[in-house]
């Protein structure tokens, strides 16, 4: 029998939002690479040439080890998103941190999204 994997689905990290329609995320352009891309609750950096997203490298240079904020749902390729950048709150567990993330890691990552406004919990 075949095993089907499911992925978390769009905002399913979110926990709670700050009052007021949309005031937690702005729209932005996503470099997500070709499949199967960026998955919702991916970490984000912000390049600093063109001002794309893209999944947080805490050892680039380009921009990408500055935490800019969370994808709220899935992209592939360069193309247009919801992320959210402030005043909400986030479950860690279903946060996608950068490849072989340590506790460590995880807790510096959650202390620079504290810095935007975003708690994880």
């Amino acid at each position: 029998m075949a095993q089907l994997n499911e992925n978390r689905g769009t905002a399913n990290f979110l926990v709670s939002e700050a009052n007021g329609m949309y005031r937690s995320r702005d729209v932005g352009t996503v470099a997500a690479g070709s499949a199967p891309g960026l998955l919702a609750g991916t970490i984000l950096g912000k390049l600093t040439s063109g001002g794309n997203y893209v999944a947080y490298a805490p050892g680039g240079s380009d921009g990408s080890q500055t935490i800019a904020g969370i994808l709220f749902e899935a992209a592939v390729g360069t193309v247009k998103r919801t992320i959210v950048v402030r005043d909400c709150e986030v479950n860690g567990a279903h946060l996608i941190y950068q490849s072989g993330a340590n506790d460590a890691a995880k807790a510096t990552a959650n202390a620079a999204l504290k810095a935007l406004g975003i708690i994880v919990r």
